[in-house]
């Protein structure tokens, strides 16, 4: 990490961490990686995972609209800040005492492009989750008035995982036509203007203190291992995946100059989900180029209710073709808290059995 990188870090989060750990508020935007729910209120949607096997060790054992065997990163840093884990948008969206709470918008197939994941007929893109943060915006000026509204959202921490489905389910699919009319440097150019302007729209509403998950090693997810012979990460995919994440790291030095009281982060998940695929002995794994649900990548990759198990679900890097484990995202989790928070005010607890 950066001595620039770790002063707005300090500046950031020691504040939240401390100042604010009675009434630290968040807001979270992304894809499946960190949705708790929102697509499972979107009727048409194809993308939800709102059936067994999925929440098999989520409190309760029922599956929550989460895509994993658990809980996401985003429930697991909440709980190391000592607040409830932000609930899905869209099932509290009429309650401003809710929403002033902090909401989560993420949408499973979301993309920094609106046309990524199209064909999973209903989804929220990153552009519908700022429109959702707007109206959010509008119900607590209504609630508290312009004054203490703006202090509210300047205070509050904004979490932003997105871009995975912009290559897995667009620039990566043959059938999709970014990945025909672009070459891969047509393609980043347009990821990154577009998520310039969406960063500063964010800003405009409010939001100075972000924080940007990088991507992971995409050409090591089970589902891109299926198209090398060997079962081998895809060194390409990987490659472009570095790629953007250097023009985003340069995008958010460029905007943190540009716009004043802006303190955007970027976390660098990257060398934390290769090192746990790499070396998953270190951390208690034993697999980690396949995923513990037996799933079929030729309809999708996700676990279906007729899918095998693994027996040891703690053991597996994977939980489906896309998404890590519970005990992944612990583990990821817990390296993402430690690296960019200044103080850790509470352990996550261990999931249901």
């Amino acid at each position: 990490m950066s001595i620039l990188r770790l002063v707005f870090v300090t500046s950031i989060f020691s504040l939240a961490a401390i100042a604010f750990a009675d009434k630290l508020v968040t807001y979270i935007f992304g894809d499946s990686l960190t949705d708790v729910g929102n697509n499972n209120y979107l009727q048409y949607s194809l993308a939800k995972s709102n059936y067994p096997w999925y929440g098999i060790d989520y409190s309760g054992g029922q599956a929550t609209g989460r895509f994993t065997n658990g809980r996401t990163i985003g429930d697991i840093i909440s709980s190391k800040l000592g607040i409830p884990s932000p609930p899905a948008y869209l099932s509290v969206a009429q309650n401003v005492d809710d929403l002033l709470k902090g909401v989560n918008y993420a949408s499973g197939g979301a993309g920094i492009l609106n046309d990524t994941g199209l064909y999973f007929i209903q989804k929220l893109s990153f552009d519908d989750q700022i429109n959702s943060f707007k109206k959010t915006k509008g119900a607590i000026i209504t609630k508290l008035g312009e004054a203490a509204a703006k202090k509210h959202f300047n205070e509050a921490v904004y979490f932003i995982g997105i871009g995975s489905n912009d290559y897995v389910n667009n620039f990566l699919q043959p059938f999709m036509a970014d990945g025909q009319q672009y070459t891969h440097d047509e393609f980043i150019e347009l990821l990154i203007s577009t998520l310039d302007q969406q960063f500063k729209r964010l800003y405009q509403l409010g939001a100075q203190k972000m924080v940007f998950h990088g991507l992971g090693p995409l050409g090591c997810i089970p589902s891109q291992r299926v198209k090398s012979k060997r079962g081998q990460c895809l060194k390409q995919v990987n490659e472009w995946i570095q790629q953007f994440n250097s023009k985003v790291q340069n995008l958010i030095r460029k905007l943190n100059h540009g716009l004043p009281y802006a303190k955007l982060v970027f976390a660098d998940t990257y060398p934390l989900v290769l090192d746990l695929i790499d070396n998953p002995s270190t951390y208690g794994f034993k697999v980690s180029n396949t995923s513990c649900c037996n799933v079929d990548t030729s309809i999708g990759g996700l676990c279906l209710p007729n899918s095998k198990l693994c027996k040891n679900r703690n053991e597996y890097v994977f939980w489906d073709a896309f998404h890590p484990s519970d005990a992944a995202n612990a583990i990821l989790a817990d390296k993402f808290f430690s690296s960019i928070f200044a103080s850790s005010p509470s352990a996550a607890p261990s999931p249901s059995p």
